[in-house]
């Protein structure tokens, strides 16, 4: 028979759990803060931080099934930009393994290739007007494989911010047979297959957007949890520059040819309420329960938060659509995203929590999310970071441990 301190130490253990996020900022730092919840309270903690990927981290990628995390360092400061690779450990901390000189602007990077086999890392090079690919040798180590550059080949229908071609994400279509590259100068999506055995990225025809709208992030869908050639499968684009967000029916062409797209809806992210002058939506995910699609927007200043001292603080939002079954969206809410300038945000596996990276406030606000009705709630936890906040991911390694 357990004896009551028995009970008693597995009754507190519990009540008390914890997980790790890993966060940029253009101060050059990675962070890892653990998020510990006691009976519905929340803290959020420094538990290591390194400068492996400065000077100006942009983005996370993290490699779940590796082990392995890498960072984007966008070279706001320098010539050129860089990727970095690095352990992660039981702790959250990280192992630096290898850093290597890139084209300027790295923002985002996806892993694809074979799990079983040669798997690479696509990076889209905002600044660089290109997109490159990397071969992953195992345990973080990685060498150059491609650099595909762009330019313009008509005017910019806004040449303050298309003065080149920017690529901004590199997203796989849930089959993994795609990359997709939103290029928010070029206002197209750019397409590519790989060769299986060299993993060289091969351009298929593009999706082409409204002129002057800025792709910027996007999403895909499947109502039923089900991919591949026949099962319907929706791609929602977020326009920065035209503060929108589009949804296609997606078919696949035979022969890997590639993706045809039929604009099925089209809205501001500001759904059924008036959009704000300056709104620039940055990021967008479906929520884990494939329910709602949840869209960060930023420079609007919709919200006055008041705080304990008395003092107000100003937010911009985070939106949240309903999914429906032919790819159109039903609107749900607009709620503070914490701090200014949301530039990227990150949702926990059960749904319940939004990390979000608030660029120009330089914090990081957990805000709480009711699973069943899609409503964002108060924050639960915040913290200063020490420069522009630019990423946040959830440390899955350790989660799925």
């Amino acid at each position: 028979m357990l004896t009551q301190a028995v009970l008693t130490l597995l009754a507190a253990a519990a009540a008390v759990s914890a997980t790790n996020l890993f966060v940029s900022d253009y101060g050059g730092n990675i962070t890892t803060f653990a998020l510990t919840a006691n009976n519905g309270t929340y803290a959020l903690d420094q538990t290591f931080q390194t400068t492996k990927c400065a000077p100006n981290p942009s983005w996370l990628t993290i490699d779940v099934n590796h082990g392995l995390l890498f960072c984007m360092n966008e070279g706001l400061t320098s010539v050129n930009g860089s990727l970095s690779s690095f352990t992660i450990n039981h702790d959250g901390s990280l192992t630096h393994v290898k850093n290597e000189t890139t084209v300027s602007g790295p923002v985002n990077g996806v892993i694809y290739g074979n799990a079983a086999g040669q798997r690479g890392i696509a990076l889209a090079h905002y600044t660089g007007s290109e997109v490159s690919s990397w071969l992953l040798e195992g345990g973080g180590k990685f060498e150059l494989n491609q650099n595909i550059p762009y330019t313009l080949t008509q005017p910019a229908a806004n040449p303050a911010r298309q003065d080149a071609p920017h690529p901004h994400e590199a997203i796989l279509d849930p089959t993994g047979q795609y990359i997709l590259v939103p290029d928010l100068g070029a206002d197209v999506v750019r397409i590519f297959s790989w060769d299986s055995k060299s993993l060289d990225l091969k351009q298929l025809a593009s999706l082409e957007v409204a002129p002057g709208s800025g792709p910027r992030h996007a999403a895909f869908w499947n109502p039923y949890a089900v991919t591949g050639a026949g099962s319907p499968t929706f791609f929602y684009l977020v326009s920065e520059l035209a503060s929108s967000v589009t949804s296609y029916a997606v078919t696949y062409l035979p022969n890997n040819g590639g993706l045809n797209f039929t604009q099925v809806f089209n809205s501001t992210t500001y759904g059924l309420l008036d959009l704000p002058e300056g709104n620039a939506p940055a990021e967008v995910h479906v929520s884990p329960d494939n329910r709602f699609l949840l869209i960060s927007n930023r420079n609007n200043t919709s919200f006055h938060l008041p705080q304990p001292d008395g003092t107000v603080v100003p937010s911009d939002s985070i939106a949240t659509f309903r999914l429906l079954e032919d790819g159109t969206l039903a609107w749900v809410q607009l709620w503070p995203s914490g701090g200014l300038f949301p530039r990227q945000f990150s949702i926990d596996g059960t749904g319940s929590l939004v990390a979000v990276g608030n660029q120009n406030s330089q914090n990081v606000a957990i805000l709480s999310r009711d699973v069943s009705t899609g409503l964002i709630g108060e924050p639960v936890a915040r913290m200063i970071v020490p420069g522009n906040t630019t990423c946040i991911m959830w440390d899955q390694v350790n989660a799925n441990a």
